[in-house]
């Protein structure tokens, strides 16, 4: 995720990286241009009466409000996604600290504190690589025996959670834990997989096929057409316009793409190798010998 400062503005204008949208529609732009710039020269060309075209540009002012409202549904969409994620994992920073400060008061003795306090920190590494292309095993600080059997798990951030309840019904039965200790404890347990749950829907569940498919085309044809209403007006400079509203429309929908699924490495993902990294290090902390 790209950290700036949204009060500089203007050096964000002038500053281009490869994050930037046009650098990854510049083909396209410059396709959209040529096709445009043909279908100018046709109507130029060919078609000497233009005054029944000059009316297109009612159709395509309403038709381009249309299209507004879809890019506002798209966008209010893919954000509502990428939003959603980011208070998840804000719900497993929570969830892990509180049930770390719960378990350095209950546990007594400095192996299980170092047990849970590696067990509470692999999880957030587990969750944020099984979001992706699948769990990384030496990523994770796993015991010998730990680690053979999470390879039989293909759910690995299940096993760390299995892992956890199985010392905890241990030590409650040695009765270092009571039954309302356990209560206590088992919320927060139970909420990382509430969490990663609702991770796997987000990611799970892109936008409809037909959908996207359908808003892919309608650009397209928008776009490429747009030189029969424009042409009266700006000759072979409609073109031009083409190429500046394709790259304004497709553009939103680039970066819906992009923010929809947001647990990837893109730039505009979320940071979850950060909050990785903070969840272990708070953990570590509380649970310090």
């Amino acid at each position: 995720m790209i950290r700036y400062n949204p009060k500089t503005w203007f050096k964000h204008l002038i500053t281009f990286n490869h994050s930037d949208t046009i650098s990854k529609l510049w083909k396209e732009l410059i396709a959209i241009g040529l096709l445009a710039l043909g279908i100018a020269y046709l109507e130029v060309k060919f078609i000497d009466n233009t005054a029944p075209l000059k009316s297109l540009m009612q159709v395509y002012s309403l038709v381009g409000f249309v299209l507004s409202l879809l890019l506002v549904f798209r966008t209010n969409t893919a954000y509502d996604r990428w939003w959603e994620g980011r208070k998840k994992w804000g719900e497993l920073v929570n969830n892990s600290r509180n049930l770390a400060i719960k378990l350095s008061i209950l546990c007594k003795h400095s192996e299980d504190k170092a047990f849970f306090k590696r067990m509470i920190s692999n999880y957030p590494f587990a969750m944020k690589e099984h979001l992706r292309e699948g769990v990384n095993l030496t990523i994770l600080d796993l015991t010998a025996q730990e680690q053979k059997e999470i390879e039989a798990f293909e759910h690995k951030p299940n096993y760390i959670i299995k892992s956890l309840y199985n010392r905890v019904e241990v030590l409650k039965n040695t009765g270092e834990l009571s039954e309302e200790a356990l209560i206590v404890i088992d919320i927060n347990m139970k909420s990382l997989s509430d969490i990663i749950g609702a991770c796997e829907r987000i990611k799970n569940t892109p936008i409809p096929y037909s959908y996207s498919m359908f808003f892919k085309k309608f650009i397209f044809l928008y776009v490429t057409t747009l030189p029969l209403a424009f042409v009266d007006a700006f000759g072979y400079y409609s073109s031009l316009v083409s190429i500046f509203v394709f790259y304004v429309l497709v553009s939103m929908e680039v970066l819906a793409e992009e923010i929809e699924d947001p647990f990837g490495v893109d730039d505009n993902d979320l940071p979850t190798d950060e909050l990785s990294k903070k969840i272990k290090n708070n953990v570590y902390e509380i649970l310090a010998d």
